[in-house]
């Protein structure tokens, strides 16, 4: 016996074997398998990303924003140099900025202390500058934004500077 007399064999006892009413039925499995799948790893994964993104945006938001009021001249140049660097880098993220805060806290406290204290920019200062972004994951309701990334700096101004 060929091999091909064994392939039309084997093929025509496949074919036997096949029902009638299932033809075409693994098609329609895979596609509700993929969807059952598929469309939760995606919404996941667009969440994560989500978060991720205001996790990175508030970082580099505290680090500019502590980098730009360190080396500002005076608080109140400082303090608009360091909510421009906000803007720019919380915009880099593709973050809304309007869910983003700002604020100082004194040397040694956590971000949970921040928005009483004002630096002085006396030189040898050291504060904390903390950028609070709020991050909403795609296609949940406006009112479930409990979902906020903290970004904390440690600055300590130059003891050299003129001041």
């Amino acid at each position: 016996m060929t091999v091909t007399r064994w392939v039309r064999r084997g093929s025509a006892w496949l074919r036997g074997r096949m029902v009638e009413g299932e033809r075409g039925s693994a098609i329609v499995e895979f596609v509700f398998i993929a969807l059952v799948v598929f469309v939760p790893l995606v919404y996941l994964v667009a969440g994560f990303s989500a978060v991720q993104r205001g996790v990175f945006a508030s970082t580099a938001a505290a680090r500019e924003a502590g980098r730009a009021m360190g080396t500002a001249p005076d608080a109140a140049i400082g303090q608009a140099r360091a909510e421009a660097a906000v803007r720019l880098a919380v915009a880099d993220q593709a973050v809304d900025a309007t869910d983003v805060r700002l604020a100082y806290a004194p040397a040694g406290a956590d971000c949970a202390a921040a928005g009483s204290y004002t630096p002085s920019l006396t030189p040898g200062e050291e504060f904390s500058v903390c950028v609070t972004v709020t991050v909403r994951v795609p296609l949940l309701p406006e009112f479930v934004d409990t979902n906020t990334a903290t970004g904390q700096f440690v600055v300590e101004r130059d003891r050299y500077v003129d001041g």
